[in-house]
């Protein structure tokens, strides 16, 4: 790894607070004021476009049979299989009443189930959906699409990936955070190696596309010597992708966290000798750093998708799928439908309550603006491709760039003078060091930071 891409001193500089553009505007913009008739009234009109979207659906299975001390997901812990039962009737009448909204010619291309631990369905539960979603969306069949799920291997067994594939499923992504023994007893994940390769086999015999690995950085008892370990064991399994998240301890808003001993955390200098370990460790062993916490081999198709210009960044993080309207499905799912932000009900009493009342549970949401959606192309384009063309927005949205951004790319000075990006007449390009601050470049694009009262809930963007 060239040196000049993990620079201590420049991210101690510019490592402040600020979102993960999952979305723009992010969600903590999001309003009770938006209302399911707002949510209709845009689904309808996103079936008027010359050539409609295809649809991607999200499905939020909330159930785990334990506790992981770390998690900040929407979330019940529980040991009895009848609240799946409860759950999945209330979600089929929602899978119902969404296709309903969609004219039957808009294609499902991307579908993805998380969680909470999604195979905490049983497969018989989870076919049973597929084919009730089946009835009022059009999925034909997985072959060309992108099915994904997300599986917790202290929970599978190589039977289990073969009925997925089955199913139809072809992506897996797999929860590891660390190997470490002692880390895992400190976050109540205790997880083998052996059953994790297991399951990475299972997925190549029977043709998944791709496996995916969650790792996390900052867990208590970490050592970059341990952490090491893990990413050697990791890099021998070669998993199609690795994702690196930065534990954040916030224990006020996620009750889980207080179970955690602080003293046990490592300190930020030592998270960023984790973070300085692991792109070194990934990148020299063959996977190319696609931005932010994400890597892959060089012949996946996140790598592909930011060649050609088709990666997109929404609420599962990196896609391939860039033109998709997202049908969020279940407690506490976010979508995104020509041009609205929709999130559903996060409680799962009041799930039910609004299911039960005939009703969409939309809880709040956001219609975007013709600013919103400039400033939104903008940091899609920096967050993904890492290039902004100015001559782009003279014709799609009639503005002079440089004249209409003029105290933006002010702003960006001085990281043009530290080496993360170059501003030339007509265009701005992020630099090979520069991809480390991402959320920092995005940043100077987003008009609500400045009047936000809620920069408290974001974190660290490195």
């Amino acid at each position: 790894m060239p040196k000049k891409l993990f620079d201590i001193e420049l991210i101690k500089r510019y490592d402040r607070k600020g979102p993960r553009y999952t979305s723009y505007p992010t969600a903590v913009e999001f309003s009770p004021e938006f209302s399911a008739e707002d949510y209709k009234f845009q689904a309808a009109e996103s079936n008027q476009h010359l050539i409609p979207k295809p649809l991607s659906l999200y499905f939020h299975i909330p159930f785990c049979h334990s506790l992981c001390y770390y998690c900040g997901c929407t979330k019940k812990i529980t040991n009895h299989p009848e609240e799946a039962e409860v759950y999945l009737a209330a979600l089929r009448k929602e899978i119902e009443w969404q296709g309903q909204l969609f004219d039957r010619d808009r294609p499902v291309t991307q579908l993805h189930f998380g969680g909470g631990t999604p195979t905490f369905l049983t497969d018989q539960q989870l076919r049973e959906l597929l084919q009730h979603t089946a009835r009022y969306f059009s999925m034909y069949d997985s072959a060309g699409a992108e099915w994904s799920i997300e599986i917790d291997p202290r929970t599978m067994d190589a039977s289990r990936i073969k009925a997925l594939a089955e199913m139809g499923f072809n992506r897996l992504s797999m929860g590891v955070q660390d190997f470490e023994p002692r880390v895992q007893k400190a976050v109540n994940r205790v997880q083998s190696v052996e059953e994790t390769q297991v399951l990475i086999d299972a997925a190549r015999e029977h043709s998944f596309r791709s496996v995916s690995i969650d790792l996390i950085y900052g867990l208590p008892l970490q050592t970059k010597s341990s952490f090491k370990r893990t990413l050697k064991t990791i890099t021998k399994m070669r998993p199609d992708r690795i994702s690196v998240y930065n534990y954040a301890h916030l224990p006020e808003r996620f009750k889980a966290q207080r179970l955690i001993d602080e003293k046990d955390i490592p300190t930020p200098d030592d998270k960023l000798q984790l973070l300085g370990l692991s792109i070194e460790y990934l990148t020299e062993a063959g996977y190319v750093y696609i931005g932010m916490d994400h890597f892959a081999l060089p012949d996946d198709d996140l790598v592909i998708a930011r060649e050609n210009g088709t990666l997109q960044r929404n609420f599962q993080g990196y896609s391939t799928c860039a033109q998709c309207d997202l049908v969020g499905l279940g407690v506490s799912s976010i979508g995104q439908v020509r041009d609205c932000f929709s999130q559903n009900q996060k409680i799962l009493p009041e799930y039910y309550r609004v299911i039960e009342s005939g009703e969409l549970p939309v809880e709040r949401g956001l219609m975007i603006k013709d600013e919103d959606w400039l400033r939104h192309d903008i940091i899609q384009k920096i967050m993904c491709h890492g290039v902004v063309r100015f001559d782009d927005y003279k014709y799609s949205y009639s503005i002079d760039f440089k004249q209409f951004f003029a105290q933006e790319l002010k702003n960006l000075w001085p990281m043009q003078k530290d080496g993360l990006l170059l501003i030339s007449d007509d265009k701005l390009t992020v630099t090979e060091a520069g991809r480390m601050f991402l959320r920092s470049i995005a940043m100077e694009f987003d008009e609500y930071l400045s009047k936000d009262s809620n920069k408290q809930r974001f974190s660290k963007v490195i």
